[in-house]
């Protein structure tokens, strides 16, 4: 019994090794028949990719149901089993001939057949094999702060390669790797900051695949990983399960309905994005029915995940937009402001919400059954981060409708000068979108954009800085400490001591790491103006994407300073260093404390 266990064991280590190579492989394949004009020969080989890939799924789904039929049955209505039923339907005309002449088989049987339906069978098994093989490390507690790291990195090299293919430029253009690097770092890290002019560089092909690193990174990396992890393989562990949700930043029990409500946020949201933006530029710039879908749907993924990509020539400043679309602005504000409060507080409100609907059902109704009554449904980060972000929408409208209404919104008329100050209110929290040259601003201006840039939205959102509950927890700590208070409240709530430590290690390391680049840029780039530099080390850093005009004539070495940068801003760099040092036991004793002469 024991020899048939270990038999057992090994071969299912073989099968699993080989799909993981295979899967590359098919992944590599696809990629390289997708990017490049290939010759008979060339095409050849990639079929042969394809054929070999199908029979090792093949084999390994006929392994599985032979040997581990329990577990497969387990699995009767998840996509996995779904993708090997489909792969078995497509191994018919490889073994059995049309009977007779029956004009629907042959159809069938030609579907069955076809390249691409082969691909999409095996593409889609190859993705889900490979993030098994991702949460794999979870379960075998790898670092989650490591994890976090490397699978940013992984898409952000896959992204770079994708954006060098021929068919994602223009007239095949040859993107330098630096320049590629750096778009789709800034698309992952959801920053828009680009060294070339998207619209003049690449094709639809290489818009779609910048507006994917987009999704990917705006939705996080662990997030689709789970996904694939819960609703296509058996599950993950506990171990797995527990970290997810410390990433996610959830208090729910359940991490598949968590899950569930980011994926479900984040579509439903940015499919309503894709109809008013639609329907506010319908027959108004002089695109085909088509390329209005697609600018609908880049520009609702870019303004939801806080990107601040466009396909237009000047960002959202074109011609083509600026003018008679203030319903456009108003919609990609909204967006903005909707990915950059957070998930956690999305959930929150869905919570108040149905609260209060099943509340006046009741009443209207007058269903008299026992009901649970909550006093305390909106929660502290709720409060803190709705009440920071309309009072920070409001001041910074304001404040640039004074500087501005005179000065680069001369040629607006009036409902577009205040439809302009609320968007580029909204714009540095963290989406980048231009609607006006920001060298244009007064002095005054690009300050206040520096500290709304600086703070950026809210925790576990798409946006970046250092967030808006870091932000209010500082000024409450300053306030307590100040009034001479021995602890620090928000709403009627102390802030624990945790919190407030890590916002001081938030506010100071940002500080430093922004010094430190800037520096650096100065000594590498000193025909640059400072103001400029700096505005570009902290438009990276907050994953912003809005710049004075000078990203294009960086040298590389400065290139990959922000490539860095932005990468640090998105990930969080207390998160890098918790992945590079070793974590320490706490210790079971407490040293003698002692005061500090701090003034």
């Amino acid at each position: 019994m024991n020899n048939h266990n270990t038999i057992i064991s090994r071969t299912d280590y073989i099968v699993k090794l080989v799909s993981i190579l295979t899967s590359i492989f098919v992944i590599a394949a696809i990629i390289i028949d997708y990017g490049f004009e290939l010759d008979a020969y060339e095409m050849s080989f990639i079929l042969s990719v394809y054929n070999i890939g199908w029979w090792v799924y093949f084999i390994s789904f006929a392994y599985n149901v032979v040997v581990h039929w329990k577990a497969v049955w387990r699995k009767r209505i998840s996509f996995t089993l779904i993708l090997g039923i489909m792969l078995c339907t497509s191994a018919l005309p490889r073994f059995f001939n049309i009977p007779g002449d029956s004009q629907t088989l042959a159809v069938l049987w030609s579907f069955l057949i076809h390249k691409y339906f082969i691909i999409s069978v095996i593409g889609l098994l190859s993705l889900i094999t490979i993030s098994q093989w991702i949460v794999n490390f979870v379960n075998k507690r790898t670092n989650p702060a490591l994890l976090i790291v490397v699978c940013f990195i992984m898409v952000i090299v896959f992204g770079t390669l994708l954006l060098m293919l021929p068919r994602s430029t223009l007239d095949h253009i040859r993107l330098p790797m630096v320049d590629a690097l750096f778009v789709s770092t800034s698309a992952v890290c959801v920053t828009g900051l680009s060294t070339i002019e998207i619209a003049h560089t690449f094709t639809m092909e290489g818009q779609i695949i910048i507006a994917l690193l987009i999704q990917i990174g705006g939705l996080g990396i662990m997030t689709i990983t789970s996904f694939f992890a819960l609703f296509f393989m058996d599950g993950i562990g506990l171990y797995s399960q527990f970290s997810l949700k410390n990433m996610i930043a959830s208090s729910s029990a359940s991490l598949k309905s968590v899950l569930i409500n980011v994926i479900g946020f984040t579509f439903v949201i940015e499919i309503f994005g894709i109809f008013f933006i639609w329907f506010s530029i319908h027959s108004s710039m002089g695109m085909t029915f088509y390329d209005e879908i697609f600018f609908s749907l880049f520009h609702s993924v870019s303004a939801f995940c806080n990107a601040g990509f466009s396909t237009l020539e000047g960002n959202l400043g074109n011609d083509l937009i600026l003018f008679n679309h203030n319903s456009f602005y108003l919609v990609i504000s909204l967006l903005i402001v909707l990915g950059g409060i957070g998930f956690p507080i999305l959930m929150n409100l869905k919570r108040i919400l149905s609260y209060y609907v099943s509340e006046l059902f009741h009443k209207v109704f007058k269903r008299n059954g026992h009901r649970p009554r909550y006093i305390h449904i909106a929660d502290i980060n709720t409060k803190i981060v709705l009440y920071s972000t309309l009072a920070l929408i409001l001041l910074g409208a304001i404040g640039i409708a004074l500087f501005e209404w005179n000065g680069s919104f001369t040629s607006f008329s009036a409902s577009e000068k205040i439809v302009q100050s609320l968007f580029n209110a909204v714009a540095p929290r963290t989406a980048g979108f231009n609607s006006v040259a920001i060298s244009d601003f007064s002095r005054v201006t690009i300050i206040l954009y520096l500290a709304l840039m600086w703070i950026g939205g809210g925790s576990q959102s798409t946006a970046g800085g250092i967030k808006v509950n870091t932000f209010v927890v500082a000024l409450a700590s300053f306030k307590s400490l100040i009034k001479g208070e021995h602890s620090t409240t928000l709403f009627n709530r102390e802030i624990t001591y945790s919190s407030i430590r890590r916002t001081l290690v938030v506010v100071f390391g940002s500080i430093c790491i922004i010094a430190l680049f800037y520096i650096a840029l100065l000594l590498l780039e000193p025909n640059i103006p400072s103001i400029d530099l700096f505005f570009e080390c902290v438009s990276a850093f907050s994953t912003v994407g809005a710049s004075l005009g000078i990203t294009p004539f960086l040298g590389n070495i400065s290139k990959i300073l922000l490539v860095v940068l932005m990468f640090l801003g998105r990930v969080g760099f207390i998160t890098v260093l918790m992945s590079i040092l070793p974590q320490k036991e706490q210790p079971k004793y407490r040293l003698p404390k002692e005061e500090i002469i701090i003034n």
